[in-house]
This record gives C-alpha cells, structure tokens and sequence, in this order.
C-alpha cells in the first residue's frame, strides 16, 4: 500500500479539559467548533493562511480576542479537521488510501486551493490521487470502498468515477502487470508453495483474479464497476457470472436470508434487512450476463429461492424465469423444490413460479424441420456437388433438432421427477399436479414409468386431502387407470385404488371404476382430444401412416444402409406412443367443472 507524509514538525496537539490545542508559544485567538460539539484553541494565522473558508468567517463575524467559528457538518469529522489543520502548522502527517478521501472532502470544505497558497493541501492530495493511488490495484478498491462515507462529496470531486474507471481498465488488462490483489495476497503464498512458481504467472491463468477482491465492494459501488466492465466487452460471460457467484454468497448467504425470516416481519430491524438483501438480489439478477451458461441454471434457481424468501419485484422472478427456461435441462430435482413462503396458499412448494418456467421452456421449442423429398439410390449416383452441399447442411439441421429433442427429454424426466416430490405434499392442490403434468408434451416421454409412479405418491396422499375435491379425483383416476402402461410391467405393479380411498369414494356414492385395461386402438377419441405433434398429426386414423412414413425417413440418414427395418429405435419409440389423447388432462378440469355447476 502507498502512502504520502507531508510536514515535518512533531505532533504537539493535546487535550485539556475536553478542548483540544496546540503547544505554542504564542497565545491562541482562535476558537473553532467543530459539528457543534468538539472545541479546538488555535492560531489565525497559519489557518488563514490556508483556509479561503476560514477567512471568510473570520470577516463576517465579530472581532475578539478569541473568536468562534463555527464549521457544522464537517465531512469526516474531528479526525479530517485535526488532519488539515496539523498540515497548516506544518505537523507531519500520513496519508493512505484509508484517509485520502476524508482529507480531500475535508480540504475541499475548508477551501484550501492554489488561489490561496501555491502547493496547498488540495493540490498535494490530487497528486498522490492520480500518480499512487489509481496506478495501485489494492489502494484503488479500498479508495473507492472508502467514497461511501462521503457519497455526494466523491461524485462532485470525480473520485468515484476515476477509481471505477482505473479498476475496470485493470480488469482488462494483463494480471501480470497488476500489483497483488487482496485475493492474491491470501492464497498466493499457499499457491507458491503448492506449485514452486511465480505468484504473477498462477495469477495469469486465472481470468477471474479479481472476482474476490471486488466481491469486497457495497452493492452500489460493485454494480457500477461490473456495468463499466461489462460494457467493455472484453471479459468473457462466464467469467462475469462466476464474479456474481463469488459476490452473491459473500453478501447473500443463506444464514442471513435465514435470520431474516426469523425476525418480527413488522420489526424495523427486519424491514431495514430486507430491504438491503432484496436491494442486493435484484441488482445481482440486473448483472448477469445474456449469454446462455453465462451461470449454472442451479445458481439461476437459488437467486429465484431468493426473490421469494425476500419478496422480490415481480420483474426480477420473470426474468429468472426466462433464463431457467433456456437452460433447464441443466436443473436437477432438488434445484426446483422452492418453497413457498405465500399466505394465500399452504402449499409446501412454490408450484406456480416452476409452471411459469415450464411455458417459457416450451415457447422455446420449434418444430423439427420437414424431410425433404428423398429419391432412390439408384438415381443419385451423379448428385451435382451443390446438392451434396445441401444435404449436409440439412444434416447439420437435424443434428440440432436431435439435439432440441434430447433437452426436450431430459426435461420431461426432471419434471417427472419433479411431480413424484411435490405429490408428496398433502396440500398440493389437484389442478396443480394437473398443470405441471401436461406442461411437457406426451412425445417428450420415452416412457411413463415416472409420471406414473408420481400418480401412485399422489393417491396414496389422497386420504389426507381435503373430501372436497373426490368428485375431480375420481376424474383423475379413472383416466389414470385407462392409459395405457406400456412399461408397468417392468417395473412392479400399477398401483390399485387404496382401500381407505375406495371406501371413501363409496361413501361419496361414487361406483368404483369399470375399465381398468389400456384402451384398444379402435376406441373412438372425440375431435378436440386428438393428437397434436408440432401440428403434423391432426387425427390417428387419417395421419398415423404419415407419422410413420416421416421417422422411417428420418432414421433413413443415420442408417448406413438407407433401410428402416421395425427394429428401429425411433419406430420402437413411437410405438410406445400412448393411445389415448394428450390433452385428457385438459378433459378433467372442464369435466369436474360441469358437474359442479348441475349440483
């Protein structure tokens, strides 16, 4: 760290009786007050001498022998006075990046400029600003960290702005050439002995070397340096979202957000906590990069735990939404139990903010480009070079739709997974269940051994659910027990209606169910419970030999051979295809409400 004396007179102020004065042998006539409260006996002349403020004072008020000044609001208190006048006597002191800030407002209150004294204190102060402490990494943040004490004084004098525009210009410039950071200046002793090299050269392999020791700055202070960062366009996305990672567990951990929710929420002292904490979130959630994997979607999904537990912006959670959705298939189960902290519902989990994430998600799926017409093989031995270019770009294409199908299936089996937790909770509403179950389409299942065996937790939680809702329950059942199960058998038995449920819906006077097996593929299926994928099959009867003509063709370009035999895993797949119609979910909800309206 840098640091300046200036003077070169011992210190000789001292205090009696609670007023502070300076040994001399000449007698004081001067008294000045300082925020009202602490007095100090000195000298007109070398304070005058240096002080336009002072002088002015002096002027307008009366002549004695000791006269008063009073200096209210005082920036940096009796330490910045003491400081400045010690330099109008010619006392040594020190100055740091610790208490250049509190001396330059100080100096700047009492108007010591150059038009009074060549060389004056302002003067002195600018020097030692521009030429150690901007040009030193260390003394810069603790300089700007320092402006919070004096907000409006350091945006006048450009303080603030000439130390964030020094830190960001050394973000972007070679580690090397930077002096030691405070990170550095923790770990770089274990990292030589660790790895016998230079402490500068196991700095420059790490992108993010700054990430700590920024991490250090207010809320206010860091938002404004990453903004001027990022605007640079230099730092690469995933490097900043690591940043916002190393600063949002150094100011946001869950023992604080824990302890917020154990204070008195009418409490000042929790009403002042939450406001800086939701203050925090929603500026880290305005920092994080555009960029899909800028941040891990499991780091996306504790802020979004956040916005609830400290009553986030309604905007704020969308724009989580928004991001989860692009990257969802990266969540794991645990990463969507959110709770719900929501007194309108007793809901363990915050179910509607994960539905929300999930229409986001599907907006994002487009339907997979159309096959172009294929010719036999026969009539392409003499294919023009343009044409081969042609088909290896509608390959590249297919390879990415693959690739949006597999997200598509890995997060159908999260969501599946998803519903087996939350089934769990006995104040899960039914239309809850219901919209998280057909938010992902029918087609994005390989199999339904999962939502199945969600549905099994969910009745056998039903006999602590609330007798209201049997009626919708029965609905629900019974189409749980008509769809086919394809898989069941390989993997136990398919629950049966529970004894005690079975009782009570008899005592409802509802008929115990009838039709237990999959339904035939000759069953009849209303016109608005058809089929629907990506809009290519509108009916099964009149488009099933479409469907089937469209994957033995797109199996066709990954066989060596160009023949689909039955044997094909897209063919077993859509095979395995259920029967019945995706939208009976749908089906359930107008159903139980009809039959409320005729009772």
């Amino acid at each position: 760290m840098k640091f300046m004396k200036l003077g070169s007179r011992p210190d000789t102020f001292h205090t009696v009786e609670a007023v502070r004065s300076v040994s001399s042998e000449v007698s004081s006539d001067l008294i000045i007050q300082v925020n009202g409260s602490s007095r100090y006996l000195l000298h007109k002349f070398p304070l005058l001498s240096k002080c336009a403020r002072l002088q002015k004072l002096c002027t307008e008020s009366e002549s004695s022998p000791h006269q008063l000044i009073q200096l209210p609001n005082f920036p940096g208190g009796i330490e910045s006075f003491e400081l400045c006048a010690k330099f109008c006597y010619g006392i040594t002191i020190t100055l740091s990046a610790h208490n250049i800030i509190a001396a330059r407002c100080a100096a700047e209150y009492l108007q010591m400029t150059e038009d009074v004294e060549k060389g004056n204190l302002i003067y002195k102060l600018e020097v030692f600003f521009n030429s150690c402490i901007l040009r030193g990494w260390k003394d810069c943040i603790i300089t700007l960290q320092s402006t919070k004490g004096y907000p409006l004084l350091s945006e006048d004098l450009g303080i603030t702005c000439r130390c964030i525009e020094a830190i960001s210009s050394k973000v972007l410039t070679n580690p090397s050439k930077v002096s030691l950071s405070h990170s550095y200046s923790r770990h770089g002793r274990d990292n030589l002995s660790s790895c016998n090299g230079d402490i500068q050269s196991v700095r420059g392999t790490n992108k993010g070397w700054w990430a700590e020791d920024l991490a250090e700055l207010c809320i206010d202070l860091y938002w404004r340096t990453m903004i001027a960062i990022k605007s640079a366009g230099k730092v690469p996305a995933n490097v900043i979202g690591d940043a916002l990672k190393i600063y949002a567990s150094r100011w946001l951990p869950n023992k604080s957000i824990n302890r917020c929710l154990n204070l008195d929420s009418d409490s000042d002292s929790a009403t002042d906590q939450n406001s800086k904490h939701r203050l925090l979130l929603e500026s880290i959630i305005s920092l994080v990069p555009a960029e899909k994997g800028s941040v891990s979607c499991s780091f996306l999904l504790k802020l979004l735990k956040a916005t609830n537990i400290l009553n986030a912006s309604s905007s704020s959670k969308m724009e989580l939404a928004r991001r989860i959705a692009l990257q969802l298939e990266e969540a794991t189960v645990n990463d969507l139990l959110i709770p719900s902290l929501s007194h309108s519902n007793d809901s363990f989990y915050d179910v509607d903010i994960i539905i929300i994430i999930l229409e986001q998600f599907m907006l994002l799926g487009q339907s997979p480009p159309t096959s172009p017409p294929r010719f036999k093989l026969e009539f392409e031995r003499r294919r023009s070079r343009s044409a081969e270019n042609i088909d290896f770009e509608f390959q590249e294409s297919r390879r990415s739709s693959s690739a949006s199908h597999s997200v598509k299936l890995k997060v159908a089996k999260l969501v599946d997974g998803y519903l087996q937790e939350i089934a769990r909770d006995v104040h899960l509403p039914l239309s809850k269940f219901i919209a998280v179950a057909e938010s992902i389409q029918d087609f994005s299942r390989l199999d339904h051994d999962d939502l199945y065996r969600a549905i099994d937790i969910y009745l056998k939680q039903s006999s602590l659910r609330s007798p209201l809702s049997f009626g919708l329950l029965y609905v629900f059942l019974s189409w749980f027990q008509k769809r086919p199960k394809p898989h069941g058998a390989k993997h136990g038995k398919i629950t049966e209606l529970p004894s005690n449920l079975k009782a009570l819906l008899a005592a409802q006077g509802i008929d115990r169910l009838k039709h237990t097996g999959p339904l035939s593929s000759s069953t009849t299926v209303p016109a608005d419970d058809q089929w629907s994928v990506s809009g290519a099959l509108k009916s099964p009867k009149s488009k099933i030999s479409t469907l089937r003509m469209k994957l033995a063709e797109d199996d066709e370009l990954e066989d060596s051979d160009g023949i689909i035999g039955r044997n094909s895993n897209k063919f077993k797949a859509f095979c395995a295809l259920p029967t019945r119609p995706k939208r009976m979910f749908s089906k359930l909800l107008s159903i139980n409400r009809s039959g409320s309206e005729k009772n």
